[in-house]
């Protein structure tokens, strides 16, 4: 049995590296750019407009869930791009306003102008926040994080309470980057890393990642700030709930997250027992390194993919 589950994990985590390297390749993207949402795109990403998305939102919360949505796109690298990335965000937050949603914005800073100029993604952001929604900063590759982090701080220590950010279980900088962010009382969201990451600055190895997210996850519902658990795993999901009894640790101060498309019925069954689950809904043309990113933290969503393709 070891051997079969030894088997495993190298054969996933081969796939998962194969399915990234494809991200990049060009013949591919053009493949399932032209077939994607027909095949099978659709079941992770709320369509490419907003007007799709927020039909999706509505559905969601009328089931008992809460949102966030994400205008897919990133590596932006020219500033006045992001003036068009800004005005459409600030759309995406009136339009949730106005259609009293109970669904927030997550986004990316090179999606803003990171890649250009720290200074630009901070202004962008700042600009977004005064709008007085939440806003979520997602992380991206290990080589963003300080930024990231330095632009998360400032924001918080500017007054703004209405942002939060996230931390990758699997880079082993993360449990030092928690610390320094606890006298914060931060809202962050737990991941386990989406990003081909070398060994050099992440673990590679599954378990390896589990025991370090479950450490961090303690963490931080020990702490005094607001804790979004991120995770499919039913066994990591039992933990939190069962720290969180033996701890007090009152239920409106942690929620689980967890994607559009995976484990609905994990999703709904949660919020029966009075948990709040976010579903992250992300929108937008540019869904396809979204779409590779999802099939990579789970080959076996391959099989669903290939599939639809078939029966296409």
């Amino acid at each position: 049995m070891a051997a079969v589950a030894q088997l495993s994990t190298a054969l996933n985590a081969t796939l998962r590296k194969g399915i990234l390297a494809a991200a990049d390749s060009g013949r591919v993207q053009g493949l399932v750019r032209r077939h994607g949402m027909r095949l099978g795109a659709a079941r992770f990403v709320a369509g490419e407009t907003l007007d799709e998305c927020i039909v999706v939102l509505r559905r969601l919360n009328e089931q008992g869930l809460a949102a966030n949505t994400t205008l897919l796109g990133e590596g932006v690298l020219e500033p006045t791009q992001t003036e068009a990335v800004v005005a459409a965000y600030r759309g995406v937050i009136e339009r949730i306003a106005a259609e009293q949603l109970q669904a927030n914005v997550a986004l990316k800073l090179t999606h803003l102008g990171l890649e250009i100029d720290e200074e630009l993604a901070f202004e962008n952001l700042r600009a977004l926040l005064e709008q007085g929604s939440f806003i979520r900063i997602d992380m991206e590759q290990s080589q963003f994080v300080d930024a990231t982090l330095r632009i998360y701080r400032r924001l918080r220590e500017a007054g703004f309470d209405n942002v939060g950010t996230v931390l990758q279980a699997y880079l082993y900088r993360t449990p030092a980057d928690l610390e320094s962010l606890l006298d914060l009382a931060p809202n962050l969201r737990l991941v386990k890393g989406a990003y081909l990451e070398p060994e050099s600055v992440a673990y590679p190895r599954k378990p390896d990642v589990d025991a370090v997210y479950g450490r961090l996850m303690e963490r931080m519902l020990a702490g005094n700030g607001h804790t979004a658990i991120a995770t499919h795993d039913e066994s990591l999901i039992d933990r939190a709930i069962r720290y969180a009894a033996a701890h007090d640790v009152e239920r409106s101060c942690f929620e689980f997250q967890m994607l559009y498309g995976v484990r609905p019925n994990l999703q709904l069954d949660l919020v029966r027992r009075g948990y709040k689950v976010l579903v992250a809904t992300p929108y937008g043309p540019e869904w396809y390194p979204y779409l590779m990113r999802r099939l990579g933290e789970r080959p076996a969503n391959l099989l669903f993919f290939v599939k639809s393709a078939l029966r296409g």
